[in-house]
């Protein structure tokens, strides 16, 4: 056994475990319902496919060893990374627009923008996954694989072209937020004619979780994204272990950083596991801009 292979293995196991109860959770709910936790639920879906693809991967790299139960797996994982990152964005253009438009966020248009967005995003990493299972694989040309094999250099090249792209749209987005929330607390502080220290503290935690937020989606991909691009197919296969295996836990880090910190959540996971949750003690309903 490949000791890598096993510790993504592990690494799938956790995402699934993880993402499943998030998907339990937000279906067992009916009061989670919103266009905000159907944007999480889409997360959670995809993280969960992700790592069972990963745990089918392993099986079917020591147990079936065939050429289409591999192209088969690589697609998977590929339709599953890629609609996990897809909803990333789309839930940070979610969070966008419920501070830009925050009057008019609660209406029936953004309900429409939100299962548009779902649609393309699945549509199109549904598209990417089947490129090589439909024929764009280094199977019969091995000069031409790329340090992921079987996918193509050019294959390879179009999905970490996508990531750059997706990763400077939820940069610049993620900008305006912050400009936005420093411009609130400015007119807050112009009204009461000072900035408090909660709105100071409230402003800076909020820029700080921006931070992480978009921090850890940059460090877990960034590498794997950059190599796929710069790496050579001829050169150790560690180094594309070493750079895979932290993308999957941006899959394991999703949950904890856009459903379990949610106090909607939280309520519904007691009343899931303990069925003691008492009516008495109050939650606030969190928006999508609450960071």
């Amino acid at each position: 056994l490949n000791p890598w292979d096993v510790m993504l293995c592990v690494s799938g196991t956790a995402i699934a475990c993880e993402n499943a109860l998030v998907v339990a959770i937000i279906c067992y709910s009916p009061a989670l319902r919103t266009p905000m936790f159907v944007l999480v639920g889409s997360l959670a879906t995809a993280d969960l496919l992700a790592g069972l693809g990963l745990i089918l991967n392993f099986v079917f790299q020591y147990v079936i060893r065939s050429e289409t139960v591999s192209l088969l797996t690589v697609g998977f994982l590929v339709s599953s990374f890629a609609a996990s990152v897809s909803s990333l964005l789309a839930i940070t253009v979610d969070r966008y627009l419920s501070l830009y438009n925050a009057l008019t966020y609660y209406s029936e248009r953004t309900v429409l923008c939100v299962h548009t967005m779902l649609a393309g995003a699945w549509g199109v990493s549904l598209c990417l996954g089947l490129l090589p299972v439909l024929g764009w694989n280094c199977l019969h040309d091995r000069a031409a694989c790329s340090v992921v094999r079987p996918l193509t250099k050019s294959n390879v090249t179009l999905l970490s072209a996508s990531f750059f792209l997706i990763f400077l749209i939820m940069l610049h987005l993620y900008i305006e937020i912050c400009k936005i929330v420093c411009r609130h607390a400015h007119q807050i502080a112009l009204q009461q004619h000072f900035l408090t220290a909660s709105h100071y503290v409230a402003t800076k935690k909020g820029v700080s979780t921006l931070a992480i937020v978009l921090g850890t989606f940059g460090a877990s991909w960034l590498p794997f994204a950059i190599y796929c691009v710069v790496g050579d197919p001829d050169y150790p296969s560690v180094y594309t272990y070493a750079t895979l295996l932290p993308a999957t836990y941006n899959s394991m880090i999703n949950p904890i950083i856009y459903a379990y910190r949610n106090q909607e959540i939280q309520r519904s996971m007691w009343v899931l596991f303990c069925g003691c949750f008492q009516a008495k003690v109050s939650f606030r309903s969190r928006s999508p801009s609450d960071v």
